[in-house]
């Protein structure tokens, strides 16, 4: 296959079809986005009341992957000239040649199309309906508008990741709870300083593209600020399960330390000199909150197997 640079900027296959291969459609879905939007569905359907079938939660949360997947995939569709100008993007399947920008967006519709209907069909519609809103959210709210041009970017675009335990959620019971919406506010609210960690070692790369990062617009003083408050945020969001009733003591407990580090992170992160070019704190900041995520998450899963194995 001949590989050539079109006038959009990224590289794609010159005729045809590409001969692109299971794994380059697979990494098209965004996987390791996959993966925490899978777990953070599975935690919102099994915390949700009254239970359901273990067939049919298995049909709903391969629904949710599928329709993750499709906004990765859609995602991947129009960011192809920026991400083949941004290092950590520029290996992906698009800009690298292995898939054509239109084999994208096909792939990228029937998934949503597909992942959608069947969730309808197979539980219910409010969470078909939860699901359709995330994808578009995603794909074309945040990817085509908000991306490119606030930088409060991440703040608001953050709800598309924040859905999935709402989906998960309404999947058992048909609709929304104080409960539900706590779990969204969780990963809603932890979005900004996760980002933000990563925008500020990859300032460059976000400004050689012209997005409009919080670190690229406001400076890093401003950035480090704001990261500190919603770790504070998150933190309390974290911990909120318990107050509820959700979720035990003992996950108080555990949510809270977890949370306190976070805020340390972010606290390393506002002490670090501008002029770092390592960026260290932030790098650490970034991995622990991808850790402090799953954490939280399982923590939830875990206590209530634990309670309902005692009760």
């Amino acid at each position: 296959m001949t590989v050539v640079n079109d006038e959009a900027g990224y590289a794609s296959a010159d005729i045809g079809l590409s001969e692109a291969t299971a794994r380059d459609y697979f990494d098209l879905l965004k996987p390791r986005v996959m993966s925490l939007v899978v777990f953070t569905a599975f935690a919102g359907l099994f915390l949700a009341p009254g239970g359901m079938n273990p067939v049919m939660g298995a049909i709903a949360i391969l629904c949710i992957a599928i329709g993750a997947g499709a906004s990765g995939a859609l995602n991947m569709w129009y960011d192809a000239d920026i991400d083949a100008i941004m290092t950590r993007t520029a290996k992906r399947p698009i800009p690298s040649g292995r898939i054509r920008r239109s084999e994208a967006l096909a792939f990228g519709v029937a998934l949503s199309c597909f992942s959608v209907a069947t969730l309808g069909l197979a539980i219910n519609w409010f969470a078909a309906f939860l699901l359709a809103f995330t994808i578009v959210y995603y794909a074309l709210f945040y990817t085509v508008w908000l991306k490119r041009s606030t930088p409060q970017n991440i703040v608001i675009g953050g709800a598309a990741g924040a859905f999935p335990p709402m989906i998960g959620w309404a999947c058992v019971t048909g609709g929304v709870s104080i409960d539900s919406i706590i779990l969204f506010s969780i990963t809603f609210l932890w979005t900004p300083p996760h980002f933000w960690a990563l925008a500020l070692f990859k300032m460059r790369d976000y400004g050689d593209v012209g997005i409009p990062m919080m670190p690229n617009v406001a400076g890093q003083a401003s950035t480090k600020r704001q990261m500190f408050v919603y770790a504070v945020l998150t933190a309390f969001a974290g911990v909120a399960p318990a107050l509820t009733g959700l979720a035990s003591p003992a996950y108080a407990v555990f949510a809270g330390l977890l949370g306190l580090y976070f805020i340390y992170g972010s606290i390393r992160v506002w002490q670090m000199p501008e002029t770092d070019e390592k960026m260290i704190p932030a790098k650490k900041l970034f991995g622990f909150s991808i850790f402090y995520l799953f954490a939280i998450f399982a923590g939830l899963i875990v206590d209530r197997a634990v309670a309902l194995l005692i009760g």
